[in-house]
């Protein structure tokens, strides 16, 4: 069976999530249920069934799709070590287990196991590209579908509430998070989308508070310098919200509350239509709240950057503006 996503569902729903863990607790390796299982396991596991189990998790993408016969063909073992090591885990049957180990893929995949697993489904290229256009349908309809109205208020007015905001995202994040602050400060809202080094993140979290609101957005096993920065916003009481694709995700885990949205694709960099849309409406509502202001913000910007816009100068010497960005 073919994974082509970093995310379990592709839905999007809200999560209250306040854990109140913090400091090096809170810090501790976030694990799946498989790695938790193996975990407590461990201690009473043989040597050789520690290193078949560790074997599977550091590769999962070679094992998830496995039968247990595949997968005691692939470890050159018996089929009933596969199945008693399993049970020393804790797991009644292998589809438990099998189920625990896609789970697992997903959420420790990386860019390279998405283009391992679309190559091995042997699409032409022309194959690959419709099927990425439908994961992207796939993914809008599931947000049209699932995005409550009434959360995208609630989450509107925070916004509208704090004194300054800063949008986290790095890597493919980043353009997402450059995205809403700058949306946010085009309609008046003290915004920002940190860029460059760890240090220059960590410096502008330190600066926020009580008052303040930190929007982190990251997807999949999530990076270490957005969680870092979630946890340390929430123990210092600033209000957190965040963008992920899992509720099982360090985001959706240490935030206040978060947004699950899909970027399942079969593509290695994942699918944002769908997160994008969901910024679209957060937007959208954030700008509704208070249109009159919203107006004055934007009339302004346009009045100031003027000498902004594109002119083109034909033949004659006259110069012709364009109308869009």
């Amino acid at each position: 069976m073919p994974v082509t996503s970093a995310a379990d569902e592709p839905t999007v729903q809200e999560t209250n999530v306040n854990p109140n863990v913090a400091g090096a607790e809170a810090r501790k390796p976030w694990m799946t249920t498989l790695e938790t299982r193996f975990a407590q396991a461990e201690p009473s596991l043989s040597s050789n069934r520690q290193r078949l189990i560790r074997e599977i998790l550091e590769h999962p993408e070679d094992t998830y799709f496995l039968s247990s016969r595949a997968l005691a063909k692939r470890y050159d073992l018996d089929p009933t070590t596969i199945v008693r090591t399993i049970q020393a885990l804790g797991y009644k049957r292998y589809g438990e287990f099998a189920a625990d180990l896609r789970s697992h893929f997903v959420a420790r995949i990386t860019p390279y196991a998405v283009m391992k697993s679309a190559v091995r489904e042997k699409r032409s290229v022309a194959n690959h590209i419709e099927h990425t256009l439908e994961t992207d349908m796939q993914n809008l309809n599931a947000l049209r579908t699932q995005l409550d109205v009434k959360r995208v208020l609630e989450i509107a007015k925070r916004i509208d509430r704090a004194r300054h905001i800063i949008v986290l995202g790095i890597d493919f994040a980043a353009p997402l998070a450059n995205l809403l602050a700058y949306g946010l400060v085009s309609i008046g809202y003290d915004a920002d989308a940190p860029v460059g080094s760890v240090g220059n993140l960590r410096q502008k979290v330190l600066l926020l508070g009580p008052k303040d609101l930190l929007i982190a957005i990251s997807f999949g096993r999530c990076l270490q310098d957005t969680v870092d920065a979630l946890i340390y916003a929430h123990e210092n009481r600033v209000s957190t919200f965040g963008l992920t694709d899992s509720e099982k995700s360090p985001i959706a885990r240490f935030s206040d509350s978060s947004w699950i949205t899909s970027i399942a694709s079969p593509s290695f960099h994942g699918s944002y239509v769908a997160v994008v849309s969901a910024i679209n409406a957060l937007l959208v509502a954030c700008a509704q709240l208070h249109p009159q202001r919203s107006l004055s913000v934007l009339r302004r910007k346009e009045q100031e950057f003027r000498s902004r816009w594109y002119t083109s100068v034909g033949k004659s010497g006259n110069r012709n503006s364009g109308q869009h960005e």
